[in-house]
């Protein structure tokens, strides 16, 4: 077959038989690309929650903030999830301490060794009319492949002060997203 120049014509060359090697050829792709698909390090699956409205919170004690949760189902046990949370936060009645935590299940995780008020993060909000931004990653080794829930939960150190995620405080007319997610990573 003559070679005509168009970008689809494939040139006929002598003593190769490109349709009888296709199968083998493209079986040997599609295992190549299996194989890539499954290399440690390769993003399985993504899960993601975007909190759009806002949540309160003056208590001492860890407070799950409603909506800021994700749910993600691994697919070996082995396989790890890479956490990724953000968002903003206020704080009225002056600078105060915050604290955040990540959850898995009922579990809090990306713990430090020791500490009295030991948290995932913890962050001076401004007070009243400023956003700070809150946010960390986390790797996980969560060692399942049952349904797995990741929460944030957040408490304050002193009850005078209000902690305010998602809104500026005292302004409901300043208001910033807050998300969750979560990564699977093949191991």
């Amino acid at each position: 077959m003559p070679d005509t120049g168009a970008p689809w014509n494939i040139p006929y060359v002598s003593g190769t038989d490109l349709v009888a090697d296709w199968p083998t050829d493209s079986q040997t792709l599609a295992e190549a690309i299996a194989d890539g698909l499954d290399a440690a390090g390769t993003i399985k699956q993504v899960v993601s929650t975007t909190k759009t409205d806002s949540f309160t919170t003056n208590s001492t004690s860890f407070t799950t903030v409603t909506g800021l949760t994700a749910t993600i189902t691994p697919e070996s046990t082995s396989n790890k999830v890479l956490a990724i949370v953000s968002g903003v936060v206020s704080m009225s009645g002056g600078l105060e301490l915050a604290l955040f935590n990540l959850v898995r299940g009922s579990t809090a995780i990306a713990q430090p060794s020791a500490g009295a008020n030991a948290a995932t993060q913890g962050i001076y909000p401004n007070a009243g009319s400023e956003f700070s931004s809150f946010g960390w990653q986390y790797l996980d080794s969560p060692a399942t492949t049952s349904a797995t829930t990741y929460s944030v939960e957040a408490r304050v150190i002193d009850p005078g002060h209000d902690l305010y995620i998602g809104v500026r405080s005292g302004n409901s007319a300043y208001t910033s997203v807050s998300s969750i997610t979560l990564l699977e990573v093949a191991a």
